[in-house]
């Protein structure tokens, strides 16, 4: 069964609805250029409200050790999530389970990258875009992630209700990630849109 990762909740209470409705993990985004950013007091709002067995997620892009380990040190974290240019040493110095995003190009080698991040929970791989290390709600071209590496891989870029199912079918990924494509507006959950991306992914 495909798994379920929303990303960028601002929202306890929104949070903890997505996970009674079947989110397998939720994602925090601790990048202030981010809409999604959170304050480390709201992170521990959100975590504090989730329910047993939801994996908790940081994002974190180009970050600072010092903050990493500051965040780590007041949040309870299960997942690391890394979405810039991180090398393999910057994501396992905190000896916790991580996740290297990858920005998918037709020049990307997927299997060079999931043999340089060895050690990573997963590959994420998202859509290219110079602007953005992500969250821009583009998508790519998905047959770039039928690869055959070693590592689970979570599908996320433009992923929205309209076609999560047709990508999952394409790749077969071991999950499935989506932060803009349940939202009202940038930066908001939306409840709704979360259940019925769910729905398309577990019909």
């Amino acid at each position: 069964m495909t798994k379920i990762k929303i990303c960028g909740f601002t929202n306890a209470d929104v949070a903890r609805a997505a996970a009674l409705a079947g989110a397998d993990a939720i994602g925090l985004t601790f990048y202030n250029p981010s809409p999604r950013n959170v304050s480390i007091d709201v992170a521990r709002w959100i975590v504090a409200a989730l329910p047993p067995f939801v994996n908790r997620v940081g994002l974190f892009v180009n970050a600072n050790p010092s903050q990493i380990d500051e965040i780590l040190a007041e949040v309870s974290l299960d997942t690391l999530q890394f979405h810039g240019d991180e090398t393999p040493a910057d994501c396992e110095q905190y000896q916790m389970p991580f996740i290297k995003a990858v920005r998918v190009t037709t020049e990307t080698n997927l299997q060079q990258v999931a043999a340089d991040f060895s050690a990573a929970s997963a590959l994420l791989l998202d859509a290219y875009n110079p602007a953005a290390y992500g969250g821009t709600g583009e998508s790519f071209d998905w047959s770039l992630a039928k690869v055959d590496i070693d590592l689970p891989i979570i599908l996320a870029g433009g992923l929205v209700e309209a076609n999560v199912a047709e990508a999952i079918a394409q790749v077969n990924p071991y999950a499935v990630d989506t932060s803009s494509g349940v939202e009202s507006t940038k930066g908001v959950k939306d409840i709704d849109k979360i259940r019925r991306f769910i729905s398309k992914v577990r019909p």
